[in-house]
């Protein structure tokens, strides 16, 4: 079995194509398509099956990740929405609950109130009530004042509708009947319920959740669907599966409902890649560290599992989104990030970025402004002549001339302002991995650090020096790692009701009976997506907290059917968790249930343990010896330097930095103190020094 991996970067997109039956695996890059990224993946597709000898017909799955739902957002560039919401209700989404995201700032902005997914004016109230716990019906849903708030919405061309009432996740009647009420007035528009997309309490975080997905619905369906469409020009006759926020796959169709379920996609690609080198190396404590042309991207694998955020931490863009995702962190850093000195004049480094174009100054494509790949190359830790393999001659002088620039400015020498941009991203990645561990009480110095991206190697060591962290690992396709985390994972649905069930008096029959009703919703929807049920794993969850407090906890189930004894077990479980969590617990105090989850998972085609690295010597895998600039103490020197071809080197056989390690889809930098190795595995494992 053929299977294709396509993640897309704001710089380059990564395509992997591997077969199941012989083992081969095959990478590919080429350069993003900001303006349709379709474009690039379909080109990117084309040419690795070219390369590879086959048909397109040949593949049996793609998978893929998308940044098209992330980038829409934080770009502020979906579509024109409109909401129908129950009267007095109309505000939700502009008042919040009156917390500003940053306490003591006076200035600060307000994403949901400076940049409203839903305009004002484009808010319709309607008549209708449900009351808790129930969702009984207080007031019948007044089916004119729907048709009526149809039309004027029609009337001023929205794209998509959100239809969000009040208590819905207790009773979704109301919004089915005003969606078929919708559709009948405005064909054609993009629709969207919140019970479909967040039912459970918490009505601003719902509401957004589901104006976010009107949001950007129209331009992911669009996209969805002109890649299916061009793939199937192509002549791929297979399955494309979009992975989910949620580190699980899902077929195009159920993404094109449900892009917000999209929003992390890319992202949790690569902490599954992440994840899985460390499976293969028999680590199953790492922090993945993927930096590619504008940002960095941080997870956390504990024990072999990666957290999943709770519902105080999924934001994107600045608006609360109430669907599950990865626990991950991203911040503005890059080989593209710019360079320059702030009218405080402060030195900094990134968010800004020069992306794929300009790009940076020797990309020779128009770059003006220092970056982190023109401050490598300074110090010689990139080899201009063998970028992407050789493919992408880089411009030695350029990259000179605009760091000579920035010297001048702080007053520094070339090489010293080179490593201060280096030094400052460096020390920008270290505070986003102690914001996601030790703020956390994880100690990073019992992990390994996964480097990937096509930046990370060029960066991991030193991230991992600033942080204690014993041993860095380089996987043996760091430029495309998230492609390949793509066809790692399975199908994923994941289904939540709010029950609100308190620890002291649950009722064990209801509190099953809605478990059983949960899965038996999965088991149609899979069913729908041709999904064979006897592959598929089913995982129950609570959202819990004690009785008062206003945030939760994910707390497990057992399996099966609940019973006294092990509810009283998993009671036992989260007075553990909130220890865990937070320092103290309350251990004679009510524990209260709030959300209840099933999570389905199908297992899918994976990709394999890659075949052994045929090895050869450290002088059949020298290419040249040259020098490269670090950091000892205050003082910047340059080190006689062995540049190496990472296919010729010898496994299991360390050898000591300072090296530079070349290959098509990245360059991995030793330090002078470090040792590195060439595991069985394939993966580089670097032991750092004192």
């Amino acid at each position: 079995m053929r299977l294709i991996g396509v993640d897309v970067g704001v710089t380059f997109t990564e395509i992997v194509l591997t077969d199941t039956d012989s083992n081969e695996t095959t990478t590919h890059k080429v350069a993003s398509t900001p303006e349709d990224s379709s474009k690039a993946v379909l080109q990117g597709v084309r040419e690795i099956c070219s390369r590879s000898g086959i048909a397109l017909g040949g593949v049996d799955h793609i998978f893929h990740g998308t940044t098209v739902a992330t980038n829409a957002a934080l770009q502020y560039r979906g579509a024109r929405a409109g909401m129908i919401t129950t009267r007095g209700f109309r505000d939700v989404i502009h008042i919040g609950r009156h917390q500003r995201p940053q306490h003591y700032s006076i200035q600060q902005g307000i994403p949901w109130q400076d940049r409203p997914l839903v305009q004002r004016r484009h808010r319709k109230v309607v008549t209708e009530r449900l009351s808790p716990p129930h969702g009984a019906v207080i007031e019948p849903l007044n089916e004119d004042e729907v048709r009526q708030a149809a039309l004027e919405l029609g009337r001023e061309q929205v794209a998509s509708i959100a239809i969000c009432f009040l208590f819905a996740y207790l009773n979704p009647e109301h919004e089915r009947r005003a969606r078929q009420i919708v559709e009948q007035a405005c064909p054609g528009v993009f629709v969207t319920c919140s019970h479909e997309v967040s039912p459970q309490f918490r009505e601003f975080e719902r509401f957004t959740t589901t104006a976010m997905n009107a949001f950007i619905g129209p331009l992911v369906r669009d996209y969805v669907t002109h890649l299916a469409e061009g793939l199937a020009a192509a002549g791929f006759e297979g399955e494309m599966h979009i992975m989910q926020s949620n580190g699980g796959v899902a077929p195009a169709r159920t993404v094109a409902q449900l892009p917000v379920y999209t929003l992390m996609s890319g992202l949790a690609a690569g902490v599954l890649g992440g994840a899985w080198i460390g499976q293969l190396t028999g680590r199953r404590n790492v922090i993945t560290l993927d930096i590619g042309g504008t940002s960095a991207d941080i997870g956390v694998v504990t024990e072999g599992r990666f957290g999943e955020a709770s519902a105080r931490d999924t934001f994107v863009a600045g608006y609360p989104i109430l669907v599950p995702m990865i626990d991950l962190h991203t911040i503005g850093a890059g080989g593209g990030s710019l360079a320059y000195v702030d009218t405080a004049g402060a030195f900094k480094v990134g968010p800004q970025s020069a992306g794929a174009v300009p790009g940076p100054a020797a990309y020779g494509r128009g770059g003006t402004e220092p970056t982190v790949t023109d401050a490598n190359i300074v110090l010689g830790r990139l080899d201009v002549h063998n970028f992407l393999g050789g493919a992408m001659p880089l411009d030695a002088a350029a990259a000179r001339s605009v760091i000579e620039t920035l010297a001048a400015k702080l007053g520094l020498s070339v090489l010293d302002a080179a490593e201060g941009v280096v030094a400052v991203l460096n020390a920008n990645m270290a505070n986003a991995i102690r914001a996601r561990t030790v703020q956390k009480g994880i100690d990073p110095r019992n992990y390994a650090l996964v480097a990937f991206g096509g930046a990370g190697p060029l960066h991991g060591v030193e991230v991992a020096r600033l942080l204690g962290i014993p041993e860095v690992l380089v996987p043996p396709y760091p430029g495309i790692n998230s492609a390949i985390g793509l066809l790692t994972t399975d199908l994923k649905y994941d289904i939540v009701r709010t029950a609100f069930l308190v620890s002291a008096s649950i009722d064990l029959q209801r509190l099953n009976s809605q478990l059983a009703d949960m899965e038996q919703a999965l088991r149609t929807q899979l069913e729908a997506d041709g999904v064979e049920l006897a592959n598929t794993v089913f995982e129950k969850s609570a959202d819990a907290r004690y009785v008062g407090q206003g945030y939760e906890l994910r707390l497990p189930l057992p399996a099966g059917t609940i019973n006294e004894e092990s509810l009283k077990a998993a009671i036992g479980q989260f007075h553990e968790l909130h220890r865990q969590e937070y320092g103290h617990n309350f251990v004679q105090s009510a524990v209260e249930l709030v959300n209840l989850r099933v999570n389905a998972i199908a297992t899918v085609p994976r990709i394999g343990a890659p075949a052994k690295p045929a090895g050869g010597s450290l002088s059949a895998a020298l290419i040249r010896a040259d020098s490269a600039a670090f950091r000892v103490g205050l003082s910047i020197e340059s080190f006689p330097t062995a540049f190496y071809d990472r296919n010729r080197l010898p496994v299991g056989a360390p050898f000591p930095g300072p090296a530079i390690i070349l290959q098509t889809d990245s360059t991995t930098v030793v330090p002078p103190d470090c040792t590195a190795v060439l595991e069985e595995s394939g993966v580089i494992a670097i032991r750092l020094g004192a």
